[in-house]
Formats: structure tokens, sequence, C-alpha cells
């Protein structure tokens, strides 16, 4: 059980955050009164629309970065205790596949939330940052692998 929660607790931990993100506290309304102070600090003189602008693409960052962090937290768990760091294809599909599955129930659930919409756009952002993430947990698997630089011994 103390593996089971040493790897999977992430994973369930963090799915209660995006759900926890998807409620009327984190809406675009009750953020802008955080996000848009700041945006004026670092851009004093920043048009309506260009707070409006930067809101709109920090939220979807938003979207994106807490896809990215789920899809490696994914991948941790289904590694586990092996030994071997090598990514199998059968984590990156059930990785996907609960990513997808997750986005999609999130603005499912934003639905049923008045001041949330609910977009298919958001769930392929979520995606995005799900793939993304598993696309560079690859890439550092191949230079994790030691592949020779030019010039050194094969």
């Amino acid at each position: 059980m103390c593996s089971f929660l040493k790897w999977w607790l992430p994973v369930i931990l963090w799915a209660f955050l995006i759900s926890l993100f998807s409620t009327d506290e984190f809406s675009s309304s009750n953020t802008s009164r955080v996000i848009d102070p700041i945006i004026l600090w670092f851009i004093p003189h920043a048009s309506a629309t260009l707070q409006a602008t930067l809101h709109h693409a920090l939220r979807k960052f938003g979207h994106w970065s807490e896809y990215f962090i789920l899809s490696l937290l994914l991948l941790r768990a289904f590694q586990g205790d092996r030994q071997w760091k090598l990514v199998q294809a059968r984590w990156v599909v059930w990785t996907l596949l609960l990513v997808l599955l997750y986005a999609l129930i999130d603005e499912w659930h934003q639905s049923f939330v008045p001041s949330r919409t609910s977009r298919l756009t958001d769930s392929m952002i979520n995606f995005l940052g799900g793939v993304c993430a598993v696309g560079w947990r690859l890439l550092y698997q191949i230079e994790d692998k030691g592949v020779p630089s030019e010039g050194e011994d094969r």
C-alpha cells in the first residue's frame, strides 16, 4: 500500500487540485482580481484590451500547464519502482488516454458551474499540455541514454 501511495497519491492530489481550479473560485472574474494588478505592475499603461488578452492567455497557459504536470505525474506513477528508465509505450498510451478523459470530464464539470464556461477547445488545450509533457519526457529519455556525441567513441 505504501508503494501505491508513493506513486499514485501525487496523481490523485493533482487531479483534485485541477478539479478545484474548475470551481467558481477560479472563474475569470475571480482570477482577474489577482492577475490584472500583476499585469498592470509589469505594464503600467496596458490598455483594457491588452489586459484582457494577457489575462486570457495566462488562463489558457494555466490549462496547458495543469495537464503537463498531470502527464508527468502519471508517467512517474506508471514507472513506479521499476529500475529501467525507459518510458514504455503502454504507459504513454494510458497516460494520454487518462489525460484526455480527465480533460473532457473537467470541462463537463465546468458546464455545471454558472460562472464557468465549458469549451471543447479548453479540453484540447489541456490534452496538448499532456502530449507536450509526454514528448518532453521522451526527448529527455533520448538524451539520458547517453547517445555519443560527434567525435566520441561509439
